[in-house]
C-alpha cells in the first residue's frame, strides 16, 4: 500500500509491502513546497501545480502503485468518543447515523462519517461499547482528492492524520500520548492498545516557534528557522537566548497537553498515559525531549515510524535525518483493506 501525506509545507510518500506480520519499505520520498496549502487553494491552476509536485515526487521516489491512501489535517476533522449500550456491530453502525447529528457541528449531508469500535466493556455497569466517531467535511476531502487526481493517482481511502500516526507509532499494549508537531498545527492523540481514543489539534506549531525566535532576536524568519534547528532548547548556546525565545511557546503546548490528559481522565474515564511519543519536524529540536519530560513528568520518546517496518541499512541511513516527518505517510501505507 502507498501512503501520501500532503502537509502544509512538505509532501511525503511511502510504499510498503506486507511481509508476514510486518512490513518492508519499497519506496519513499519527501519534497518541500511553498504554495498555498490545500485548504486555501482558490483556482484550478493551484491544484494542477500541486498535482505536478506530487506526480514528480511519486516518480522520483520510484513508487510502483498509482493507488494511494491519503490523510486530511486533524484541524479540519471532528472526533468524538461515544458510549453505547452493549449493541452488535450492525446495530452500532445504524445507531451512528442517528447519533452523529448531535455530535457534529456541520450538517450530516455535508460530512463523511466513519467510526471505530474501541472496546466492549462487559464489566462496567451497565455494560457498554466505546466508539470513536470521526467526521470530515465532504468539501475538505474533495479538495485533497482533487490534488491527488491532478497528479494522475487514485485515492483509494482517506484517513485523519492521527489515525495514521497511531497505527505507525503507538504500542499495542499500553496507553500513550502522541504529539505531532506540524508547521501550522500540533496534533495531540491518546492511543490505548494501539487504537486512537482521543484527539485534539492546536494552532501552535513549528511556525510559532520560528516566529518567537525571529521576534525575540530581531532576525529574519529564515535565519530564525536555522537557529531553532541548530540550537533549539539548549541553554548553553548563544547564552540561552534561543531557548528563552522558545520556552513560552513550548509552555503553551505543554498546557494543552496537560488539558488533553486531564480531559481524557475525567470525561473519558481513561487511563493515565505511561509515556509521550513525539513526531514531526519540531521533534528533532535539540533538548526538546528533556524539556518536555521535565515539564510533564513523563518519559518522552521520539517516535520511529519505521519501527514496525523492515528497512535496508543503506536506506535507513539516508532516511535518518527526516524520519520524524514520515510518521503519517507510513501509517497510511500500513492501512489494510
Amino acid at each position: 500500500m502507498t501512503g501520501l501525506d500532503i502537509g502544509s509545507k512538505t509532501i511525503k510518500i511511502v510504499e510498503l509491502q506486507k511481509e508476514g506480520e510486518g512490513f518492508s519499505l519499497s519506496a519513499s520520498g519527501i519534497v518541500g513546497y511553498s504554495g498555498n496549502s490545500v485548504d486555501k487553494m482558490i483556482d484550478d491552476k493551484e491544484y494542477a501545480d500541486l498535482g505536478a509536485v506530487v506526480k514528480h515526487l511519486h516518480n522520483e521516489a520510484g513508487v510502483s502503485s498509482r493507488d494511494v491512501v491519503i490523510s486530511i489535517p486533524e484541524s479540519q476533522v471532528f472526533t468524538r468518543t461515544i458510549r453505547f449500550p452493549m449493541l452488535t456491530d450492525a446495530e452500532i453502525a445504524s445507531a451512528i447515523k442517528w447519533e452523529s447529528e448531535q455530535y457534529i457541528p456541520i450538517p450530516i449531508a455535508e460530512a463523511i462519517i466513519q467510526h471505530t469500535i474501541l472496546e466492549r466493556n462487559e464489566k462496567s455497569t451497565p455494560p457498554e461499547v466505546l466508539v470513536l466517531l470521526v467526521a470530515a467535511p465532504r468539501a475538505v476531502v474533495e479538495r485533497y482528492t482533487k490534488v491527488v487526481e491532478a497528479a494522475g493517482l487514485t485515492p483509494v481511502a482517506v484517513e485523519t492524520e492521527l489515525i495514521a500516526l497511531t497505527r505507525a507509532l503507538a504500542p499495542i499494549d499500553k496507553t500513550v500520548l502522541i504529539v505531532d508537531f506540524g508547521a501550522t498545527s500540533t496534533d495531540i492523540a491518546i492511543a490505548k492498545n494501539g487504537l486512537l481514543s482521543f484527539s485534539r489539534s492546536i494552532p501552535i506549531a513549528g511556525e510559532a516557534f520560528t516566529r518567537a525566535v525571529s521576534q525575540g532576536l530581531g532576525i529574519s524568519p529564515m535565519q530564525a528557522e536555522e537557529y531553532k534547528k541548530t540550537y533549539g532548547l539548549s541553554s548553553k548556546e548563544l547564552e540561552g537566548k534561543i531557548k528563552g525565545a522558545l520556552d513560552p511557546v513550548l509552555r503553551m503546548v505543554v498546557d494543552e497537553i496537560k488539558k488533553a490528559i486531564n480531559y481524557y481522565q475525567t470525561e473519558e474515564k481513561g487511563d493515565s498515559p505511561k509515556a509521550i511519543i513525539i513526531s514531526g519536524g519540531t521533534s528533532s529540536m535539540r533538548e526538546i525531549v528533556t524539556a518536555l519530560s521535565s515539564l510533564l513528568g513523563l518519559e518522552v520518546l521520539v517516535g520511529n515510524p519505521f519501527a514496525k517496518t523492515a528497512v535496508d541499512p543503506e536506506t535507513a541511513k539516508k532516511l535518518a535525518p527526516y524520519a520524524s516527518l514520515y510518521s503519517v505517510a507510513v501509517g497510511l501505507a500500513m492501512r489494510e483493506g
